[in-house]
């Protein structure tokens, strides 16, 4: 099993959306790296849902990753801020995983806390600069992160 770490803004998509969905799938991915990272994905990995762009950003909950593969839909719809017009049906530029809740966390564990516990090399998030929204976690730093909900 593997650890990811998924960004999405509280007022786009929350982890009360997800618990209230249970299953969703992760769509409006756009970066290459990100989209990397869930091409890598396997049912099973655990992921921790974190509130981006708040006023309080952190992790707030843990997901599952329950399919992959997926190509995303929205790349194909004209009305989707993420339509993307170089992409096909048969060859598909995006693609996507779904998951499912797991659990919210009773606290976030807020990027403030995050940085204190991890260095940049040990997590992604807490770099500088850093805009990905998906981004892995070493089995190390996840078994700390778990123990600190």
């Amino acid at each position: 099993m593997n650890y990811w770490l998924m960004k999405s803004e509280p007022d786009v998509y929350s982890i009360a959306d997800l618990k209230s969905d249970n299953i969703s799938i992760w769509d409006g991915v756009r970066n290459y790296q990100a989209r990397n990272f869930m091409r890598q994905m396997s049912v099973g990995d655990l992921v921790f849902f974190y509130h981006s762009n708040t006023k309080f950003p952190g992790i707030v909950g843990l997901v599952r990753v329950v399919e992959t593969g997926i190509a995303d839909p929205t790349q194909f719809d004209i009305n989707s801020e993420y339509y993307d017009a170089k992409s096909t049906f048969d060859s598909p530029r995006w693609q996507t995983v779904k998951v499912e809740f797991v659990e919210d966390f009773a606290q976030s564990i807020s990027l403030e806390k995050l940085k204190q516990e991890f260095s940049s090399d040990e997590i992604l998030v807490v770099r500088k600069g850093n805009r990905l929204s998906v981004m892995p976690v070493s089995e190390c730093v996840a078994e700390k992160i778990l123990k600190m909900r």
